[in-house]
C-alpha cells in the first residue's frame, strides 16, 4: 500500500454516478446535491437502486453491487459519490474485490460505512476520498468543504488547516493517510481489507459508540503493534456518546493510550459526523504538522 493509484481527475461534462452502497438516502438531499454537482458542469446520474429501499437498506445485497458494479464498469463514470452511509456495504465487499478496479480507478467518495469501501480501495492501492455525502454537498460550493472537495475532484490539493487542542502533541510527520470509523476498520482486521497497519498517519473517527468500546479497539491495535508504530495520529470527531466512570470524554481516553508513544498526535480535527467534516484523500501521501501556534496542518504532497 505504499504506491497508489491515482484517479484522473474530473472535467466538464464528466459523469458522477450517486450510488448507495448501504442505506436508503433521503431523496431531497439527493436531487439537491445532483443540482449542485451539475452545476459545477458535471453530469450526475442516479444509479437504479439508489434511492430504493430493501429492509435497512437502499436495495438488496445484489441491486447495490449492481449499482456499484455498472458504475465502475463504465468508461464515462469518473467519481462514485455514496448518498449516506448506514450500514450495509460490507455485504458487497468480496464481489467488488473481484472487479478489475486497478483498471480504470474511479474516485469513491462518501464516509461513516462507506469507509469499508475506502479500504477496499486501499487494499487495491487506489486513492479515495473520505467526505461528506448527499446531505452536505447539496449546502452547494460556498460551503468550505464542498469547495475543497471540487477542487480535490479537478486535482487540485488543497492544503488544510485546523484548529489546536490542549492534547496535542506537536511534531511534524510524513506518511501515507489512511482511516475512517474506527468501528467499520476495526471490523475489517485480519481481512483483506485491514487498512490498520504501522507506518501511517492514522485518522479515526466514530459516532454513537461508548468509551470502553473504542477504547478497547485502541488496544486491540496497541497488541498488535500498530499503534505504537504509526507515524501520526489524526483524532477526528467522536460524538453521540455518554460520558462513564472512568472518563468524561472519548479525548482523554485516547490521550491515555497514546501518551507512551512519540509521533506527532492532532486531537478534534474536523472530520467525521459532524457539519464541518473536511475531504480526506485516503491513501495520500501527507506531511502531518502539529503546532503549538494553534493550527495544524495537513499538506498534501504533489
Amino acid at each position: 500500500m505504499d504506491k497508489f493509484i491515482q484517479p484522473r481527475p474530473l472535467s466538464a461534462g464528466d459523469t458522477i454516478a450517486i450510488c448507495s452502497p448501504a442505506g436508503a438516502p433521503v431523496e431531497a438531499n439527493v436531487y439537491e446535491a445532483v443540482e449542485v454537482l451539475r452545476g459545477q458542469g458535471w453530469n450526475p446520474v442516479i444509479m437504479p437502486h439508489a434511492l430504493g429501499r430493501s429492509g435497512n437498506y437502499s436495495g438488496t445485497a445484489d441491486e447495490r453491487f449492481a449499482d456499484l458494479s455498472d458504475a465502475l464498469a463504465d468508461p464515462s463514470v469518473r467519481a462514485i459519490l455514496c448518498s449516506r452511509g448506514g450500514y450495509g456495504a460490507v455485504h458487497i465487499l468480496d464481489r467488488l474485490d473481484r472487479l478489475p478496479l486497478q483498471a480504470d480507478p474511479k474516485w469513491i467518495i462518501g464516509f461513516s460505512d462507506i469507509s469499508a469501501l475506502h479500504a477496499l480501495m486501499a487494499s487495491k492501492g487506489i486513492n479515495s476520498i473520505h467526505a461528506s455525502m448527499a446531505g452536505h454537498i447539496k449546502l452547494g460550493p460556498e460551503d468550505e468543504d464542498n469547495r475543497n472537495l471540487f477542487d480535490i475532484l479537478r486535482g487540485q490539493r488543497p492544503a488544510i488547516s485546523f484548529g489546536s487542542h490542549p492534547y496535542d502533541r506537536p511534531g511534524v510527520a510524513d506518511g501515507v493517510l489512511l482511516g475512517g470509523n474506527l468501528a467499520v476498520l476495526a471490523d475489517l482486521i485480519d481481512t483483506p481489507y485491514d487498512i490498520l497497519r504501522p507506518g501511517s498517519i492514522l485518522f479515526l473517527e466514530d459516532v454513537s459508540e461508548p468509551i470502553y468500546k473504542i477504547e478497547r479497539i485502541l488496544y486491540q491495535l496497541r497488541y498488535s503493534n500498530v499503534l505504537p508504530r504509526l507515524n501520526g495520529l489524526i483524532v477526528g470527531k467522536f460524538t453521540d456518546y455518554k460520558a462513564d466512570r472512568s472518563y468524561d470524554d472519548m479525548e482523554t481516553m485516547i490521550r491515555d493510550m497514546v501518551s507512551p508513544y512519540n509521533y506527532p498526535v492532532a486531537f478534534n480535527a474536523p472530520v467525521g459526523h459532524v457539519d464541518h467534516n473536511i475531504p480526506m484523500i485516503e491513501g495520500s501521501h501527507v506531511t502531518l504538522k502539529v503546532t503549538t501556534t494553534g493550527e495544524n496542518h495537513l499538506i498534501y504532497w504533489k
